[in-house]
């Protein structure tokens, strides 16, 4: 396993947001986390992601605890983040909000960029491949001059997803990235995302969306109310009667 989270818990004001969740992911694995709102689904990444700081619990990376390292040293260690929202630097280019995702991963450092060094010089081109590389895999070459902050918010969506790519990232964490996406949107998003894994991208997804989770994923995990209720593959999970009853409805 790439990823272990064991006994998590966070509470707020008294009141458990997650509370004693455990959760693993394999290599190479789309796994995802869904349940309907307020079920502790976002709490969870951020405690994962390293945004927040569990109450009690592990987190463990490729054999590693991480629980106590702050975001940038995850990033680092190869674990990209897509958050909820569209989250671009406006006033950037997307190729230049794209290349921000290459950032953790820099091998020179401020003296030999302030210097414009030829190591700085050559490691920026070789960023700048890379960011063309994942704009292409994302389906956004032809925008990569335009203002990110001008793009449309699925494709906004889309250029944080191409930024966590150019970090070459060997997990990659994505919340809600389908929410208030329009169903083309939602669609092509979708896609994408079952291109990478295709090409063995191991990714943890927290969604909201029962149908574009169970489209990609090969397990789930449902929360309610903070606790997981059921995990399985997408099959077992559509047909649990706990599901049925804390998410889908009672006509589901």
């Amino acid at each position: 396993m790439i990823l272990r989270a064991n006994g998590l818990r966070r509470s707020f004001d008294g009141v458990f947001a997650v509370r004693d969740v455990d959760l693993d992911v394999a290599h190479g694995e789309l796994r995802a986390v869904i349940g309907p709102n307020g079920a502790g689904k976002s709490t969870l990444f951020a405690l994962i992601g390293g945004q927040l700081r569990a109450d009690a619990g592990t987190v463990t990376y490729d054999g590693t605890r991480i629980d106590r390292l702050p975001p940038h040293r995850r990033a680092a260690a190869g674990i990209a983040v897509v958050f909820q929202g569209a989250r671009v630097f406006t006033g950037m280019t997307v190729l230049e909000n794209v290349m921000v995702g290459a950032h953790a991963g820099t091998r020179t450092g401020f003296g030999a960029a302030i210097a414009r060094l030829p190591r700085h010089r050559r490691e920026e081109r070789e960023i700048r491949d890379r960011a063309r590389e994942s704009l292409a895999r994302a389906g956004l070459e032809d925008w990569a001059d335009r203002d990110a902050g001008a793009l449309p918010l699925g494709q906004q969506r889309v250029v944080q997803v191409a930024r966590a790519l150019c970090g070459r990232p060997r997990l990659l964490l994505l919340d809600e990235p389908a929410s208030g996406l329009r169903a083309g949107e939602r669609a092509r998003l979708a896609d994408l995302l079952g291109e990478l894994r295709g090409e063995g991208i191991t990714m943890l997804l927290v969604e909201h969306d029962v149908a574009f989770v169970t489209r990609l994923a090969d397990r789930v995990t449902v929360l309610d109310l903070g606790q997981v209720i059921a995990e399985g593959t997408p099959a077992q999970i559509r047909a649990d009667d706990r599901v049925v009853a804390a998410y889908l409805g009672a006509t589901a």
